[in-house]
């Protein structure tokens, strides 16, 4: 097959020329090269599209960054209260008060309400007995 048909024609007279020669019309899909002028506009416009697009996704990586420091309290708050649920409880540091029992050779901690919150084997330099564990255990004040 040639590779042009009616070249000798005009272009505008083209199509009917086409039409009266052809077989059969049929609309199909093709690809179609662009002449150097429509490249170097499609060039044009992928790099402007570009641009802006670079635009935009730092603009999104801002706002991420800012939504993502807007939520850490928010989140490290839910992590705690998720622990704490968890385990049916929750951490405390506070002052409490050692009582050590010689007898059952066991040391407790019990907090400002007089609970136990903590107990241990008594350890070595914890057996020697103070004048208010003698005192105690006797039932004498001092």
């Amino acid at each position: 097959m040639d590779r042009f048909l009616g070249q000798n024609i005009p272009e505008e007279q083209r199509p009917q020329f086409l039409s009266d020669n052809c077989d059969a019309m049929e609309e199909i899909g093709y690809t179609c090269r662009f002449s150097p002028d429509e490249l170097a506009q499609k060039k044009e416009e992928l790099a402007n599209v570009s641009i802006e697009l670079n635009e935009i996704e730092q603009e999104k990586k801002d706002a991420m960054a800012d939504f993502k420091e807007r939520m850490k309290p928010y989140d490290e708050e839910r992590k705690r209260l998720l622990g704490e649920l968890k385990n049916k409880s929750k951490f405390v540091n506070e002052v409490c008060y050692k009582f050590i029992d010689h007898d059952e050779r066991m040391v407790g901690f019990y907090n400002k309400l007089g609970e136990l919150v903590s107990s241990r084997p008594i350890m070595p330099q914890e057996m020697q007995k103070t004048t208010f564990s003698i005192n105690r255990n006797t039932g004498t004040e001092s």
